[in-house]
C-alpha cells in the first residue's frame, strides 16, 4: 500500500533577509505499510510526523528517496490525481476544512469536483455521514457543531472520495477528551469495518494503543518501529525523547520497579485490572498452600 525507501525532505530556512539555508526535517526514513494496517506514527513536536504525512498525499516531493503509494511513484506527475484519490487526508484544524454551508454540501465537495451523477453525490455523501454517525446532521450547519463532529465531517469529507487510505494528521489536537475518544472511535471504526488502510499522526499515546503498527519518530528519524507491546515495553525511550505514557501503562511500570509481579506493559485499564486480579489469586493460591 505504502512503501517508502531512504526519504530525505529538507525545508529551506531564512536565516537573515539575504541568507538562507537547509533543514533536514525527515532523514533516510523506510518504512512500509500493508493494505488494511492502522499505523500510528507517535513522536513529540517537531519529529517530523507531519512532513511525513505530506510526503503520503504528495503534498511534498522527496529531496531524496523514493515514496510509492499503491505502485506509484509520487515523483511521477502521472500518478497524482490516482494518488491522491487512493489517500484521502484529514487535518489538525476541522476548521480550516469546512467549505459547505451545510454539512451534506461539505462531505460533498469531493465528489462534485470529480463530476460525478448527482445521484451516486448522494449516495456517497449518505455513506460517508452514516459511517461517521452524522446523518442525523446532514441538514446542519458544520459551524454549529461540535469540535469532534466537526472532525467527523472532515473525516466524512475524505470517505466520499472512496480512498483506500486516509491519513489523519493529529485529528485530535485540537479537541477536548470527549471528542477525541469519539473521532478515535470513528477511526477504529473505519479501519476494522470498511477496511480502510488508516495512518494516524499523532503525540498522544493513548491514542495508539490499538493500532496494529506503530512507528516511533524523533528528530525526523524512525527510532523505534513495532506492536504497540513492543514500543510500550520501551518506556525509558519514550520517556528520553519526552512522550508522555499512558497513565495506567506508566503505573504498572512503576509498580513493577517495586517488585510487584506484575506483567509489563499494560497498555489498557482492563489489562491493567486483569493483571491485579491475577498477582492477587497468585498470592492467596501461595497462602493456602
Amino acid at each position: 500500500m505504502i512503501d517508502i525507501k531512504n526519504l530525505v525532505h529538507r525545508y529551506t530556512i531564512w536565516e537573515s533577509d539575504t541568507k538562507k539555508s537547509k533543514k533536514t526535517v525527515l532523514d533516510d526514513v523506510t518504512l512500509d505499510i500493508s493494505p488494511g494496517q492502522l499505523v500510528a506514527i507517535l513522536g513529540p513536536n517537531g519529529s517530523g510526523k507531519s512532513t511525513l504525512a505530506k510526503h503520503l498525499n504528495v503534498l511534498l516531493l522527496p529531496d531524496e528517496g523514493t515514496v510509492w503509494i499503491d505502485g506509484k511513484d509520487t515523483k511521477d506527475a502521472k500518478a497524482l490525481w490516482d494518488i491522491r484519490s487512493t489517500v484521502g487526508m484529514v487535518f489538525q484544524n476541522p476548521d480550516n476544512q469546512i467549505v459547505g454551508t451545510s454539512v451534506e454540501e461539505d462531505v460533498a465537495f469531493g465528489p462534485e469536483n470529480k463530476n460525478l451523477p448527482s445521484t451516486l453525490i448522494q449516495e456517497k455523501v449518505a455513506d460517508s455521514l452514516r459511517a461517521v454517525g452524522l446523518l442525523h446532521k446532514r441538514k446542519s450547519s458544520p459551524f454549529r457543531l461540535s469540535g469532534g463532529q466537526k472532525q467527523r465531517v472532515a473525516i466524512a469529507g475524505a470517505l466520499a472520495g472512496t480512498p483506500r487510505c486516509i491519513v489523519l494528521d493529529e485529528p485530535t489536537a485540537m479537541l477536548d477528551p470527549a471528542a477525541r475518544k469519539e473521532v478515535i472511535h470513528v477511526i477504529h471504526k473505519l479501519n476494522k469495518e470498511a477496511g480502510i488502510t488508516i495512518v494516524l499522526i499523532t503525540h498522544h499515546t493513548d491514542e495508539v494503543v490499538g493500532a496494529d503498527k506503530i512507528i516511533l519518530m524523533n528528530q525526523g528519524h524512525i527510532i523505534q518501529e513495532g506492536t504497540p507491546k513492543e514500543v510500550f515495553d520501551n518506556f525509558e525511550l519514550l520517556k528520553k525523547v519526552k512522550m508522555d505514557v499512558p497513565q495506567v501503562t506508566e503505573l504498572a511500570w512503576n509498580l513493577a520497579r517495586q517488585g510487584i509481579p506484575i506483567k509489563t506493559p499494560v497498555l489498557t485499564e482492563e489489562q491493567f485490572v486483569t493483571e491485579m486480579m491475577r498477582i492477587y489469586e497468585d498470592g492467596k493460591n501461595r497462602e493456602d498452600c
